[in-house]
């Protein structure tokens, strides 16, 4: 069987997967989920063994520690996504909720079902937990999935898939719900991607390469993040001791993710007075500084920031400096240079704080807190499947709720149109 063929079967068999799951209440996907996270303990040897050989595989690569750790399933990363599982079981089903009824002056009754999208294609890199993650929100929400991971997580996706498909299989539903794609063929993305007769959405999450090769050659809607340049901005009224601590948890508690601080916009009015010390705090941490002009006039140790910098995703400990002289200079700045991901202002300004909110063009707006919250769980949607900033039709993270449409449904009682 050539990869085009295979990968329109498995389309084929997850659109009438679907069908079926349309009819599943939620105790009987909850059954399946519940099942899923036991057979992950149940599995672990299994699971450990199939992860050695990848982590073998990326040894050889000469990856790096840092993708060999995310790459590995210990005991304790498995125990995590069996309870990941179960978080996503407490979460409500928002499949059948219908909202906003009304009523016409014909007397139909017009309102709207919340209902799955159908199949979605979920495209992805490194991280196996990210299977898990996906498969349970999928289910949730109704839909059938195709995952297609990266190639140096193959035999740990695999061994996850048979555990899944089991339980599923055991709870009476059909188990092309999941599937992964069992080869490393590129050739099999592009049959994915060709399938809009079958697939309902794409998601992909990775890189900005991948993301860019997704969107570039999909025949199917694709909601996407290519990168998150984001930004604090310190307003000339913001409680100092509040900013610092806000910009170095954004900077330096996890640099290497999309929703890090990439640029630091502070007001002309406080850069005096902040700039030194949380300068001097963020390089004691390691953090390599690229400042504006008149960040190196303040701080004469810093490198001077050049026209690249601005735009760029670092996703490192490197950070970009600017002094702005007003906030509308800061907001011009982040719909310049921004990605719509996220944005955060630090200001004790009620109505400055609420402009910001008003006029900053991101998925997440953030008021005094850092911008790592851009984040499902940390949102309260539970497990998210990852962030869009297309917005059609979702923008930010996805949850539960964004894996579904709406359509109309109407009560008559004998109306024909004249």
């Amino acid at each position: 069987m050539s990869v085009g063929t295979l990968i329109k079967k498995m389309a084929v068999d997850a659109k009438a997967a679907s069908r079926t799951l349309r009819q599943i209440g939620s105790p009987r996907k909850d059954h399946a989920l519940a099942l899923m996270a036991e057979n992950l303990i149940k599995g672990q040897d299994e699971i450990i063994h199939e992860n050695r050989k990848d982590l073998m595989k990326a040894e050889e690569s000469g990856l790096s520690a840092a993708f060999i750790d995310r790459l590995t399933l210990s005991e304790n990363v498995l125990q995590s996504m069996a309870q990941g599982l179960r978080d996503v079981i407490a979460l409500p089903d928002p499949v059948g909720q219908v909202t906003g009824m009304w009523r016409r002056p014909n007397g139909l009754l017009v309102g709207r079902m919340r209902i799955p999208l159908g199949v979605i294609g979920f495209i992805y890199e490194s991280r196996p937990n990210v299977t898990s993650d996906a498969a349970a929100l999928c289910l949730k929400s109704g839909n059938a999935v195709i995952l297609r991971g990266g190639s140096e997580a193959m035999h740990s996706n695999l061994i996850l898939e048979r555990l899944f498909r089991e339980a599923l299989a055991e709870s009476g539903l059909p188990p092309e719900t999941l599937q992964v794609v069992p080869t490393t063929d590129r050739e099999a993305v592009y049959a994915l991607l060709s399938l809009d007769d079958y697939v309902d959405l794409i998601i992909p999450r990775g890189g900005e390469s991948l993301i860019r090769f997704v969107a570039e050659n999909s025949k199917v809607p694709v909601l996407k993040h290519y990168k998150g340049v984001c930004h604090v901005y310190v307003d000339e009224s913001a409680d100092l001791h509040m900013a610092s601590e806000i910009c170095f948890n954004a900077k330096v508690q996890r640099p290497g993710v999309c929703n890090a601080m990439e640029t630091l916009l502070v007001h002309e009015h406080v850069a005096g007075d902040f700039l030194p010390a949380i300068l001097e705090r963020l390089q004691e941490a390691g953090v390599e500084i690229r400042g504006c002009e008149r960040t190196v006039a303040i701080a004469p140790e810093v490198t001077r920031a050049e026209a690249s910098d601005w735009p760029e995703e670092f996703l490192d400990l490197i950070l970009s400096v600017k002094i702005v002289s007003t906030m509308d200079e800061a907001t011009d700045h982040i719909e310049k240079y921004g990605s719509n991901h996220t944005e955060a202002i630090v200001t004790n300004d009620y109505n400055r704080a609420r402009l910001f909110l008003e006029q900053v063009d991101s998925s997440v707006v953030l008021v005094n807190a850092s911008t790592r919250f851009n984040d499902g769980n940390q949102l309260g949607l539970g497990a998210e499947i990852g962030i869009s900033t297309s917005k059609l039709h979702a923008f930010g993270p996805m949850g539960l709720e964004e894996l579904t449409t709406t359509k109309f449904i109407v009560y008559g009682n004998g109306q024909i149109r004249t």
